[in-house]
């Protein structure tokens, strides 16, 4: 963002709809806006506007009311608004859990099923795509994130997802076996298969690709 918005721009962005983070206004008050990369325009039809994370941290500090749960209204995309959301891998030692980042996390998961919707030939959203495969780590993790689990932080401990040399093979690891078979099930409704196997150094980790088919 090269300047910050201006007085009638940060009034749209204070009268967003607290669900949808759906904004009104002029053609060129929206359109400077997603330049700002505080909005974006939705791709369907009507192609309404709505706030990106960033354009919603401007919102509650301007002392909006912090919004609930949003509507899930498809994003853009889990990495486009202006690279402001980065999956959690897991390590992350800032990795805290806000409504903010619950916020992102919808809106970026909503914005992947999107991307599935628009580049599979047969429209489906229950499988991952192209873009996925080219981003298995960031993408798993964004799944697991999305289906309510929790990353390891520096103190406590979450699943962690790695790169293997095996192609379009991830790696998912939790110190609890409960919580590691429930990342197998999130994996799994997100359209990835998913094999546990047993480490040479004891415990057990997750082998999850991406479903073709």
């Amino acid at each position: 963002m090269t300047r910050p918005p201006t007085a009638a721009q940060r009034r749209v962005i204070e009268a967003a709809e607290p669900e949808t983070g759906r904004i009104t206004g002029t053609g060129p008050q929206l359109a400077r806006l997603v330049a700002l990369r505080l909005a974006f325009r939705h791709p369907r039809p009507p192609h309404d506007h709505f706030l990106t994370p960033a354009g919603h941290r401007i919102r509650e500090a301007a002392g909006a009311a912090p919004a609930p749960e949003p509507h899930p209204e498809p994003g853009p995309g889990p990495s486009a608004p202006g690279g402001v959301f980065t999956a959690r891998l897991g390590g992350e030692p800032d990795a805290v859990a806000t409504p903010a980042r619950a916020r992102e996390v919808r809106t970026a998961w909503q914005g992947l099923l999107e991307i599935r919707r628009m580049t599979h030939p047969d429209g489906a959203t229950d499988r991952p795509c192209a873009w996925e495969r080219g981003r298995l780590a960031h993408s798993a993790a964004l799944a697991l994130e999305a289906a309510g689990c929790v990353p390891a932080t520096g103190t406590t401990p979450g699943y962690r997802v790695t790169d293997t040399p095996q192609p379009e093979a991830v790696a998912v690891r939790h110190p609890e076996p409960a919580a590691l078979a429930a990342c197998a099930e999130a994996l799994r409704r997100a359209g990835w298969q998913v094999s546990e196997h047993a480490e040479a150094r004891g415990g057990r980790c997750l082998l999850a690709s991406p479903r073709r088919a």
